[in-house]
């Protein structure tokens, strides 16, 4: 009995030694400063972040999406050789074999106009687009742009669910995306992601001068899951409205390992929107050669921090030299989106047109100016290309037609000529002539515009002779039918 009584006493003894241990670390201590602190402070949570653990639903940007994403078929006849047939049998003609392609399209109107990429569809003698709802539609080009990858089609069809655009310079980075395509054959498939970087440039798109092509790259970087396939297809924000058509993949394998690449909806919608008015893009230009500022760029301007984009030259009779801009200015600002980098100016500038009137923000001497620019074309001149081929005759020609630049017609030593920008199914590619060609006669007629070839082909019946030359100087004749 006596042991069970000294147990009792020693756990009650314990007990009131916790208790008071206990009581003394719930008490505010002293700090060296005479300051009261205690040890259950709670760590305040940054106003921004407050909602982040919020979930994010999709299900409604997905909805919206899958039914205007379309599946884009393609069929190229191609000639293959033997070399083994050759040389047991001799050489025979090569028979044409088909080779078909696939990607993503994206419904942008309900009258059956539809956005993709260039090299979905580039050199295609069939195209076939593929809805949702299991129906399949014939397609036709009606214009392409190698120099954004953009290519705009056409199915004859009404009220069909179509994509708004939203406005890719809001579009931030950290913020959720949907990618909507047909991967692998995998059709109206929709992976999710975030944006990862915006303004990219990978070097996908070739400089080419000769067929008209001066890439503009400023891609929106994302983690959404891309694959072959899913070329032309939508980059959606939560919304579900296009903020970019999917276009590249950085992969070393040919499949998706991480990031993937769009061109924005801002350049998508002027470069259609131009496609449709005139056949081919009405590309302004500033008049500068341009580089990416670094710290010895920032320390000979004085600049506090490396922002903006540096004027290394100006183009000779070009838009900035007009407007006063100088060799060592720093470019800032394209009317209120600030640039940072190459591609970002291209990007901003690649949304006007020729003749367009936008302020630029430029530092000089450590002072900000803002300067009135119009910008102007290629041809250094301020106005559309208005002899630039009409939609109707780029459709019957399957074409984009263009004046040859005084440069081209001087180093060919021509005195008129219209060059073949891009050739598309159509009669001219059926004839044999490429892109680059410049044609100088129809008829015998004398071509100096493209309306001078409508001209010359209107109320023909049978075939017309095309006359003219290629940049290496190879003089062709083409019958074509009509």
């Amino acid at each position: 009995m006596k042991r069970t009584f000294s147990y009792f006493l020693a756990a009650l003894a314990g007990g009131i030694l916790a208790l008071g241990a206990y009581d003394l670390l719930r008490r505010p201590s002293s700090s060296p400063t005479g300051t009261s602190a205690t040890l259950r402070t709670p760590v305040a949570v940054p106003t921004a972040l407050a909602g982040a653990a919020a979930p994010v639903d999709l299900v409604p940007a997905a909805e919206i999406s899958v039914n205007a994403v379309v599946h884009v078929t393609t069929e190229t006849m191609v000639h293959y050789r033997n070399p083994l047939q050759d040389f047991f049998w001799g050489y025979r003609p090569s028979q044409p074999q088909p080779r078909e392609g696939v990607g993503s399209g994206v419904i942008i109107a309900e009258d059956g106009y539809i956005v993709t990429n260039n090299h979905v569809v580039e050199g295609a003698d069939k195209i076939s687009v593929h809805l949702n709802d299991n129906r399949s539609l014939p397609a036709r080009v009606i214009g392409r742009d190698p120099s954004t990858d953009i290519a705009l089609l056409k199915v004859e069809a009404e009220g069909l669910p179509v994509l708004a655009f939203g406005n890719s310079d809001e579009v931030k980075v950290g913020e959720w995306v949907l990618a909507v395509g047909n991967p692998m054959n995998l059709t109206s498939t929709v992976t999710a992601g975030i944006v990862s970087a915006k303004a990219r440039n990978i070097n996908l798109l070739q400089y080419d001068p000769g067929r008209d092509i001066f890439p503009i790259e400023s891609f929106i970087q994302t983690d959404a899951a891309v694959n072959p396939g899913n070329s032309g297809g939508a980059l959606v924000n939560t919304q579900g409205q296009l903020i970019g058509i999917n276009t590249a993949i950085a992969s070393t394998t040919g499949q998706y390992t991480g990031y993937s690449f769009a061109v924005p909806s801002n350049i998508v919608n002027k470069v259609t929107n131009d496609l449709l008015e005139y056949g081919s893009v009405q590309r302004a230009y500033l008049g500068v050669s341009i580089r990416n500022m670094d710290q010895t760029l920032a320390d000979q301007a004085r600049m506090d921090r490396i922002r903006g984009v540096y004027v290394n030259g100006l183009t000779e009779g070009g838009a900035a030299q007009a407007a006063g801009l100088k060799e060592g200015d720093v470019i800032l600002k394209v009317g209120n989106i600030e640039v940072n980098n190459v591609p970002q100016l291209q990007e901003q500038v690649g949304k006007f047109r020729p003749g367009d009137r936008v302020t630029v923000t430029v530092l000089r001497d450590v002072r900000e100016q803002v300067v009135d620019l119009t910008l102007r074309g290629r041809d250094g001149t301020g106005t559309l290309a208005a002899a630039t081929a009409k939609r109707e005759l780029s459709q019957v020609l399957g074409a984009q037609l263009a004046p040859a630049t005084s440069d081209e017609l001087r180093a060919l030593k021509l005195e008129n000529g219209v060059k073949v920008v891009a050739v598309d199914s159509g009669r001219l590619r059926s004839s044999g002539i490429r892109e680059g060609f410049i044609i100088t006669r129809v008829d015998d007629q004398a071509i100096r515009t493209p309306e001078d070839i409508e001209r010359a082909i209107a109320n023909k019946r049978g075939g017309v002779l095309i006359e003219g030359i290629y940049p290496n100087g190879t003089r062709a004749y083409y019958g074509l039918g009509i």
